[in-house]
């Protein structure tokens, strides 16, 4: 069986009573997500040698939500049985050898909250919702029983280990309830004492009483008769103790006998000894509970920050307890326990399991109390795996959970040996990098733009950068420093710097030595050295050469820059990617071959991986940025976007790659092969890193909340899938949880859920009543983590509104209002229509007080007379009382003076704010004529009105302008931008009103605002136009954008965007908008590419039309007329059944008269004008700058033809122009490229067309003393070559028939002609030709001229090389069977003991096959020798010979030989001598071997 990889698993789901278990024999499983990962613990987990005894082996997958529980069945035969449930309401039965489910069900209404495998009864599985109901499930019978004893949120269940009708059940409010489910839910004791969440329920594990010695009578804290009622004591409430664990911080030991509580624990407060988290950050409390088997006596809990207590109970009044741990410092877990659960392994020990918050899983040894291991886990995404290169195999590992891992991969003792990292991070951690030089220096960046340097061998907080990124930071790199900062002498500089790129497009540079200090964007030193005057593209990626000379930057775009320190030189643009840039990576540089250096792979969001060689670039160093359209090799497979890409660091041009498929790809780079594919994860694929040690190992990261180490060896698939597999890997990746609001919410729940969620620190009371996620909270991606390792998770509403008097209370206030509304308006229904009420209604008092207080008693208003005519005629002196009086009667200041007046104005402007009439109270402030402040109130209440505003320069300009302002923040505050706006313009506020209108994205209002009201020169105009270019291109509307970056005058971004689309008439039209613009290298360039588009179309009058675009493409009009001519003359040779679809040819490609060069030629002087040696000769330069790459046999055939053209364009021109030096080795390259593809008909056809009468023209026209006469004899040993295969095809055939190869004397004619691909078998050619059949003087004409073939020095020269690859295909293939038997010696249980038997009854009967002779192993000394001496030998070669290529010398012989067998006497004997000697000396090769042996039989 093929082994698991080694898996970082996610954490274990929080704040869930029982969602981990341990089975008999050593299988333990907790629930992550929504899912269940298992892990072997023990002598059998296949462990390496001297680490911790587990390995996690497999997940149990199929639930779409949250797994809250999860329990095995510890009965004899079925320890492979466990159940869970999850919030999507569904309880599933699992068979974990198989790990498929066995049955389901979904008989919950409501969120599941426990759930309990029953120890008494093997089938029974018993859980309990949110909302009081219980089920009881039977699996073999499927049937199920319904049971609601109490309307409360059950927290937790347990079934009981001595009777099996009994269940005890932990809720939501503290009460406790065990309950007889065989009497339909009957309750058998309810236990009160708790006054919080019950936690966890524990049964002793004996049955009886006798085993504490407990005084009941003095620890008794309830009544003997319990509720009221005197309980006679059955065989079912006879004799068992029960502990529960609450958050009120007690645990409560309960007599069941006795129906009451004979022991409560308090939890001590213990100091905190490990300092992994905030001490300032108030935690939840949890509790859980643990009883040992066959130690009643003993009793282990959890304690306020992750403590383990040991407690004794026998010593009651004493209240005795043992840490866990307590000489290893930190070994304990630094946040809340969550679940407890044993487990016995296979040679008898007692351990003991928990998971915690600080996403840790930690064994324990329950006999010395000490932590056996830690498997660690991740809460979020993993973003980002770098290896450090100074501290080999330490592999950081950046989580969405707000930590760094690093990850010890080297260690012998432990395989899970991982270093948290959080304190300064706080955010999700999405980009890391090790400096190259220093040890333990890790630069992170975050999504929330932070960039920092941990330093990982020591405890100190990191060090911050002062200059934040505005969105995430997607990649960081070291490089060397540019200006600014590499001004200075050496000491005055770090040798290295940080490079950051960002979500926002921008590279900053950052000092290590000084983070304080500002960091410098590199935009500016790139358009002073360049003197660019265009927007600089969005970038995306940042990579550096290891040489530490180059940088390449990818661009939003798709294009790839390549930059020259120190001033950030522009060498080249890659213009091949269409899509986003998410991953660049230089080839390493201390491989066999170093220029490989200069290979440059890079993914995008365009599922297409492309690498460039760009070793003549960086060799040439041009003065101006040249533009590269052709890749040197394409990897095409994946089917969604690319993440990741890395290179091997022990091969040369393997590179791995990570896509959001879910897949990770090793590819074979130079051969363009898809090598190894690793399926293991469940979602998309984010990172991948390729270990510095181990040749087939490989990380991997991605949104399962996952790393997984795998090795290539071990995989089934060879590419990512296609089709039908695409599709369920798809299905596989989607059944991932996907957090979504609860349908139960109250309404009035809502306010307080989205106020707990924004604060980071709530109210401890508000939590207690909110049940949270696992794992925290989730964000807009689908990913739940912790927005903080040290804070506690974000809540979410449990379905109970009654948890909390505080707040349950007020919840119910508003609820009876709402009810009471509701109610008034049924009893009332309106009688007539709504206007007509309207109509009728009487206005509202503007002094209602007053009024009121004039309808009191004939007493009171006798009163009011009197005091009145008191403080009327007694002005002078007034008294006390009276005074009193009139501040009483405040309604009397309507016939009083002024001050009373106001008064009187005051208290009811008063009332009409308590009654919620503000505009009352503005009324009754405007009549006292304040209007300012009027104004003011209405502002600090954000209850300005349009009318208020109106009225406003009643109080002067200032006040008009304060008040304007202040109600376009109040209606910026309202979300009415546009309304803000324009009251700005109103007070000239021109740059404010656009800036608002800007900031919310009304791009459209902003421009017409400023082009309206500013000067057209005004650069915020031009800002306007380019931002909102920016954001038009980022969401796909390119057509708008370019108008955007018309208007700000950019035309050369404006063909840029149009051309991102990538069609035929958008680059067609980019073009030509660049060609107006001026911009005439962007112009051909983008014509070009329109033109290859048109080319798949087979439209080859809209090529042509798109390169009259621009004058600089004659060249490359030439090329497309040779090569529509080309594929016309090849269709014509076609059979009609077998064409294509018909293509659009122009009128003179029509015509058939002459040969194809006369054609061509033809052509070129009437349609392009095309005639003089000086015109061909001009075009020849042009077309000689272009250079492709060399083919290979997964060249597509379009490609292939294309490239052919090009050489063979470049071949006529200069044999036009005269220049023969130049057209031999053109013309041999066009051979040379239909060769190396295989395309052998294509390689006779060019022969055939431009050399139809042989090569002896050309040497007549080169002359012997020629320097390119080396390539003229490898041109006519091709072509003799072809002639050689023709004449052979002749003779094997079926049925041949004569031609100019064979002479035929009978009427013999077959009806078939045959074909390369249908020639005989080797026997059938062995054979001589009959009598009426021999070769042409033709024939034997070219079989004398063979001998040009038969060249020793390349038959030395192939040999040579040949055996340099097999060399090193032989060394690859010894270091994969060496890691593959280690691997398979590990993990099986022992050799397969069939094999030697089967092999020993073979022995006797068969001889050793002479493959097995020949597979016999080599030693690595020898293989190093047969490499050396094939290296020396290639070397002593003259570079002629090594610089043209030459068909193959053995393989001429063979088919000489083959030739001479069929043909007796047709063949110089002296030239079958001369083959055969050949073979003789040089057919020890691998490839030949076979034939030499069947050659000498």
């Amino acid at each position: 069986m093929k082994p698991e990889p080694r898996t970082l698993p996610p954490s274990p789901n929080w704040y869930c009573a029982r969602c981990s278990d341990a089975a008999p024999g050593g299988i333990f499983g907790f629930a992550a997500r929504t899912s269940v990962f298992l892990v072997r613990v023990g002598p059998g987990a296949g462990a390496s040698p001297g680490a911790p005894p587990f390995r996690v082996v497999g997940e149990l997958v199929g639930h779409t939500e949250r797994v809250s529980g999860f329990t095995f069945s510890h009965h004899p035969g079925q320890y492979n049985l466990c159940a869970t449930s999850s919030d999507d309401g569904t309880v599933k039965i699992w068979d974990v050898e198989t790990k498929a489910v066995v049955t389901e069900h979904a008989l919950h209404q409501h969120t599941i909250s426990a759930l309990h495998w029953s120890p008494t009864v093997k089938d029974l599985i018993v859980s309990g919702d949110e909302k009081g109901v219980v089920f009881c499930y039977w699996l073999n019978r499927s049937d199920s029983q319904h049971l609601f004893t109490e309307p409360r949120a059950i927290f937790c269940l347990t079934c009981s280990p001595h009777h099996e009708n009994l269940v005890a059940i932990g809720y939501k409010d503290g009460i406790v309830i065990i309950i007889d489910i065989s009497k339909k839910g009957e309750v058998v004791h309810r236990l009160r004492g708790h006054d919080d969440e019950i936690h966890s329920i524990a049964w002793c594990p004996l049955s009886g009483e006798d085993c504490l010695s407990i005084n009941q009578e003095e620890n008794s804290e309830e009544p003997d008769i319990p509720n009221g009622k005197l309980i006679a004591e059955t065989p079912i409430t006879k004799g068992c103790y029960l502990a529960t664990g609450s958050k009120d911080q007690t645990i409560r030991i309960w007599s069941c006998s006795r129906g009451r509580g004979v022991m409560v624990l308090k939890l001590p407060f213990l100091k905190r000894r490990s300092g992994g988290v905030d001490p300032t950050v108030k935690e939840r409390l949890w509790l859980t509970l643990h009883w040992p088997k066959n130690q009643p006596t003993q009793l282990v809990s959890s304690c306020f920050g992750g403590e383990l207590l040991l407690w004794d109970l026998t010593q009651s009044w004493r209240r005795k307890y043992t840490l866990f741990s307590t000489s290893a410092e930190g070994h304990n877990h630094s946040r809340i326990v969550f679940n407890l659960c044993p487990l016995k392994t296979e040679d008898g020990k007692q351990l003991l399991l928990s998971t915690s918050m600080d996403r840790d899983v930690k064994c324990w040894d329950m006999a010395t109390l000490e932590c056996c291991w830690t498997l660690p886990s991740l809460g979020g995404f993993a973003y980002s795996l770098a290896f450090s290169p100074v501290d080999v195999g330490s592999l950081a590992i950046g989580v969405g959970d707000g930590m760094i891992r690093v990850w010890n991969t080297l260690s012998i003792k432990n395989n899970y040996d991982v270093k948290n990292f959080w304190q300064g991070v706080k955010s999700k951690v999405t980009a890391l990098c090790w400096h190259p030089n220093k040890e333990g220096c890790l630069a992170f960046g975050t999504d929330d733009g932070k960039v920092g340097l941990y330093d990982t061998c020591s405890n100190k907080p990191p060090q911050i950068s002062s200059t934040y990124h505005k969105k995430t930071v997607y990649r960081l790199a070291w490089g060397p420093p540019v200006p600014p900062m590499s001004l200075g002498g050496e000491g005055d500089r770090p040798s290295l710097t940080l490079y950051s790129c960002g979500g926002e497009g921008i590279v900053l540079q950052h000092n290590p030595w000084k983070l304080s200090g500002e960091a410098f964007d590199i935009n500016k030193l790139m358009r002073d050295t360049n003197s660019i005057r265009y927007k600089l593209p969005v970038h995306t990626e940042i990579s550096w050469k290891g040489d530490g000379k180059v940088m390449a930057l990818g661009n939003e775009d798709g294009s790839i820059e390549i930059f020259q320190v120190p001033n950030l030189k522009l060498l080249c643009t890659i213009q091949q990617h269409h899509k986003l840039v998410n991953a660049i990576v230089w080839h390493h540089e201390h491989g066999s071959r170093p220029e490989l250096s200069c290979l440059l792979a890079s993914g995008s969001n365009n599922a297409v991986i492309y690498v460039h060689n760009l070793k003549a670039v960086l060799e040439s160093n041009p003065e101006s940025p040249i533009t590269i359209t052709e890749p040197y090799r394409t990897l095409s497979g994946h089917t969604a976007k690319v993440t990741s890409l890395a290179w091997s660091p022990h091969h040369d041009g393997r590179l791995v790659s990570a896509c959001y498929d879910g897949t990770a790809q090793v590819w074979d780079a130079l051969r363009e092969e898809p090598l190894f594919n690793f399926r293991g994860h469940r979602g998309r694929l984010l990172c991948v890193a390729w270990s510095p040690v181990d040749p087939e190992c490989i990380y991997s990261g991605a949104d399962d909340f996952c790393v997984y180490r795998w090795l290539t060896s071990m995989q089934d698939h060879s590419r990512p899938p296609q089709g039908k597999k695409c599709i369920e890997l798809e299905k596989k990746r989607l059944s991932q949880f996907k957090p979504k609001l609860k349908k139960k919410k109250k309404p009035t729940l809502r306010l307080p859920i989205k106020q707990d969620s924004s604060i980071g620190n709530e109210d401890e009371s508000v939590r207690e009543n909110l049940a949270p996620v696992e794992n925290g909270l989730s964000d807009q991606d689908g990913e739940e983590e912790a927005q903080e390792p040290e804070l506690p998770p974000s809540p979410v509403v449990c379905g109970e509104p009654v948890s909390c008097t505080a707040v349950s209370l007020g919840l119910e206030k508003s609820k009876v209002t709402v009810t009471s509304k509701v109610a008034s308006l049924k009893k009332e229904p309106p009688k007539e229509k709504p206007e007509a009420l309207l109509k009728k209604r009487k206005a509202r008092s503007m002094l209602p007080l007053s009024t009121s207080l004039d309808h009191r008693s004939k007493e009171e208003l006798h009163r009011d007379c009197l005091v009145l005519a008191t403080a009327t005629h007694a002005r002078a002196e007034l008294h006390e009382d009276v005074s009193a009086d009139l501040e009483e009667r405040f309604h009397l200041g309507l016939f009083t003076d002024r001050a009373a007046l106001y008064r009187m104005m005051e208290t009811e402007g008063k009332g009409h704010l308590e009654s919620g009439h503000p505009e009352l109270f503005h009324q009754l402030m405007l009549w006292k004529g304040d209007l300012k402040g009027v104004l003011q109130a209405a502002a600090e209440r954000g209850e300005l009105t349009d009318s208020l505003v109106a009225v406003a320069p009643v109080a002067g300009y200032s006040v008009w302008l304060w008040a304007v302002e202040a109600f376009a923040k109040q209606l910026c505050f309202q979300d009415q931008y546009v309304k803000a706006a324009s009251y700005l313009l109103s007070i000239h506020r021109v740059y404010e009103a656009v800036e608002l209108l800007r900031s919310n994205h009304l791009y459209r209002e902003a421009i017409a605002v400023a082009k309206a009201r500013l000067r057209p020169e005004d650069p915020v105009l031009k800002d306007l136009y380019l931002s909102w270019g920016s954001i038009l291109e980022r969401d796909g509307h390119y057509a708008i954008a370019a108008k955007c970056y018309l208007g700000a005058t950019s035309a050369y971004d404006a063909a840029k965007v149009l051309a991102r689309k990538g069609d035929a008439a958008s680059l067609r039209t980019a073009a030509e908008l660049a060609a107006i613009a001026g911009e005439s290298e962007l112009a051909a360039s983008l014509a070009l590419r329109c033109a290859q588009e048109l080319l798949l179309l087979k439209n080859w009058v809209g090529a042509q039309e798109a390169l009259g675009l621009h004058e600089s493409l004659q060249g490359q009009r030439l090329v497309f007329c040779l090569l529509e001519l080309l594929c016309r003359h090849l269709e014509e040779k076609q059979p009609p059944e077998v064409r294509g679809p018909s293509s659009i040819y122009h009128q003179w490609a029509t015509g058939s008269e002459g040969t194809l060069v006369q054609r061509v030629t033809g052509v070129w002087r009437s349609a392009f004008s095309v005639d003089t040696p000086e015109q061909c000769r001009a075009a020849l330069q042009k077309l000689q700058d272009v250079k492709y790459p060399s083919a290979t046999s997964n060249t597509p055939f379009r490609q292939l033809l294309l490239h052919v053209c090009h050489d063979l364009t470049l071949a006529m021109l200069s044999q036009q122009a005269a220049s023969w030096e130049e057209a031999v080795p053109a013309l041999l390259q066009a051979v040379v490229r239909s060769y190396t593809s295989g395309n052998f008909t294509l390689m006779q056809e060019i022969y055939s067309a431009f050399l139809p009468g042989g090569c002896d023209h050309l040497r007549d026209k080169l002359g012997d003393l020629s320097p390119t006469m080396a390539a003229f004899k490898s041109l006519e040993a091709f072509f003799i070559y072809g002639q050689l295969y023709e004449v052979w095809w002749s003779l094997c055939g079926p049925g041949s028939e004569s031609s100019i190869w064979v002479w035929s004397a009978e009427s013999t004619v077959s009806d078939k002609q045959s074909k390369p691909g249908d020639s005989a078998s080797a026997e059938d050619m062995e054979q001589p030709l009959g009598p009426g059949l021999r070769l042409s003087a033709e024939s034997e004409r070219l079989l004398s001229a063979c001998k040009e073939l038969f060249s020793e020095r390349h038959a030395s020269l192939q040999t040579s090389q040949r055996t340099v690859a097999e060399v090193q295909e032989t060394l690859a293939e010894m270091i994969r069977q060496h890691q593959k038997s280690q691997l398979c010696k590990a993990t099986a249980n022992g050799p397969n003991r069939d094999e030697p038997s089967q092999q020993a009854e073979r022995a006797p009967s068969q001889p050793p096959s002479p493959t097995e002779e020949r597979n016999a192993p080599v030693s690595l000394p020898e293989l190093t020798r047969r490499l050396t001496e094939a290296n020396e030998r290639i070397a002593e070669f003259p570079e002629s010979v090594k610089a043209w290529p030459f068909p193959d010398v053995l393989e001429c012989c063979l088919v000489l030989l083959h030739i001479g067998s069929q043909c007796p006497g047709a063949v110089n004997p002296e030239m079958q001598q001369q083959a055969q000697k050949l073979l003789q000396k040089y057919g020890h090769t691998r490839a030949y071997r076979r034939h030499c042996q069947i050659r000498h039989t």
